[in-house]
């Protein structure tokens, strides 16, 4: 091991290479390593040409030069293969702008696969995706036009006449990942992180591969002062080491500050936390709220998903719930923005590689995660839309391995303004974009695979909730004050199927106090 700085670590990084990059949304970003790769590209044109790969790419939601953002230099990249390109906006721009070939994959394939190049394996089989966008026969996970003119990145196979998709595998050439501590050996460990991502799982797949490991760290420590248990990765897997001080002017991102209570080792009063202003996205929580059942695993997606966990602490029944994040944190109450993937108080923090091997196995009894498009199959799209490439992230593992699945969000986008007040719901002005359309841009789950392996799936939005049958999709409920004609079925590019015992949602929901819910047993495990 090798304690270098990060202008000589950006020097490592050759034309050409294919280069893993750590980090997820607001978390374990190697924010040094990146600054140094994209200010030797601006002194110097080089590297060029890279191929990059990552999971949740890292970022705050902005253009701000953070994360992923940071290396978004035309020439510098020459591909890249991630998992969501969300984080970081700027980045995710020039996918969009076809720049450079790009491929979205699942997240769960993301991490499975680094564990097939670790193992020399030809490469991951995987049921996850088929029906997708992600399959050869729609989209072949390409993410732009440039994508489409380059070798498919995935293939269609038939094992005892079942399918499946194979994603070869390739060397990973180099990483840049960022970790707590490193001692004189060289061992890393994690204890500062809120997350066990997929560090390990690139570290052996590059190590394998004859790469270059490349590690930021705060500090050096002692030799032998590290507790075995607290090292992911060995000195064996390490080759150089970047010291690097936590940047503290930016804030949460990338969670700068230790925070114990993200890393159980301590504890924090939950009832200390804020309850939720009451707007749209409260709403979609409290109804998504009353599905929930007692001891049930759950997953929360990103965005408004995330506040169904404010609204189990408001409740008082976050101890009765075991919610899981992809990440790995289980239990507690997960932490939303752009720091979403830790969780506040977790039971346990696993990697993200063993949360899907949970998670493709059927493991989870409920996922409720977002929309941005729904059609009238009922197939939905999160991952490209309104000249936005974004990626699905964990969406296709969770959604088309879990038997409950509640999709939630506004109702319209783009200008909407409404107010909820004394148990009614009032829409001041709609939005100018419709959510439920003729046919999704891009098919992220899919209503006719999900129909097969008779899936339970709910759309739940601010004034009507929507369920999944075999005709696509049919309403079952409507907000107090809501005019079905005007404020739903005109504001859809498609007629739905309409329950024939329509009722109106609780108007416990659009109230200020708490709704006093009481979760339902959980039949089954």
């Amino acid at each position: 091991m090798k304690v270098i700085t990060q202008e000589k670590a950006a020097t490592l990084i050759q034309d050409g290479m294919t280069v893993a990059i750590g980090g997820s949304g607001g978390s374990g970003s190697p924010e040094a390593l990146l600054r140094a790769l994209k200010d030797r590209y601006i002194k110097t044109a080089h590297p060029h040409n890279i191929t990059v790969i990552g999971g949740i790419s890292p970022g705050n939601l902005t253009m701000d030069e953070v994360g992923m953002n940071i290396i978004a230099q035309e020439g510098l990249i020459g591909k890249a293969i991630c998992a969501h390109f969300g984080m970081g906006k700027a980045f995710g721009k020039m996918v969009a702008e076809n720049k450079f070939p790009a491929f979205t994959i699942p997240l769960g394939v993301y991490n499975h696969l680094l564990r097939a190049i670790a193992g020399k394996e030809a490469g991951l089989f995987t049921h996850v995706g088929l029906h997708t966008f992600v399959d050869p026969r729609v989209e072949a996970a390409c993410a732009n036009a440039k994508a489409k003119a380059l070798p498919p990145i995935v293939k269609l196979a038939k094992i005892d006449d079942k399918e499946y998709l194979f994603f070869p595998s390739f060397p990973v050439h180099a990483c840049l990942i960022k970790a707590t501590y490193a001692d004189e050996d060289g061992n890393v460990s994690l204890e500062h992180e809120a997350l066990i991502g997929e560090q390990y799982e690139i570290a052996a797949a590059v190590h394998n591969s004859h790469g270059i490991v490349i590690v930021q760290v705060e500090k050096i420590v002692p030799r032998g002062s590290l507790r075995a248990r607290d090292v992911l990765l060995h000195h064996r897997l390490v080759d150089y080491v970047v010291v690097s001080e936590p940047d503290l002017s930016l804030g949460d991102y990338n969670v700068p500050i230790y925070r114990p209570e993200l890393t159980g080792d301590s504890k924090i009063e939950l009832e200390k936390l804020k309850p939720r202003v009451l707007d749209a996205r409260k709403v979609c929580a409290r109804r998504a709220s009353m599905e929930l059942k007692k001891d049930s695993l759950i997953n929360l997606g990103v965005g408004m998903p995330d506040g169904v966990a404010s609204i189990a602490s408001e409740e008082g029944f976050s101890n009765q719930l075991n919610l899981s994040l992809e990440t790995g944190p289980i239990g507690g109450v997960p932490v939303g923005g752009i720091v979403f993937g830790a969780s506040i108080n977790p039971d346990s923090v696993i990697s993200t590689a063993d949360t899907f091997d949970l998670y493709n196995g059927g493991g989870l009894d409920m996922a409720i995660v977002g929309l941005a498009q729904v059609d009238a199959k009922g197939n939905v799209n999160v991952s490209k839309f309104a000249n936005r490439v974004i990626g699905p992230g964990g969406f296709i593992n969770i959604t088309q391995t879990t038997r409950n699945v509640i999709f939630m969000g506004t109702f319209t986008t783009n200008g909407l303004e409404e107010k909820i007040q004394d148990g009614i719901l009032s829409i001041q002005k709609e939005g100018t974009i419709k959510k439920f359309v003729n046919q999704v841009e891009q098919i992220t789950f899919s209503a006719q695979s999900a129909i097969a392996k008779k899936q339970n799936v709910l759309y739940i939005t601010e004034r009507a909730v929507f369920r999944l049958v075999e005709t696509g999709l049919e309403l079952i409920e409507i907000a107090p004050n809501i005019d079905l004609e005007k404020d739903i079925l005109q504001q859809m590019e498609f007629t739905p199927g309409i329950s024939d015992h329509l009722k109106i949602m609780d108007e416990r929901i659009f109230k200020e106090e708490k709704m006093n819910l009481i979760l339902q047993e959980l039949t089954s495990k």
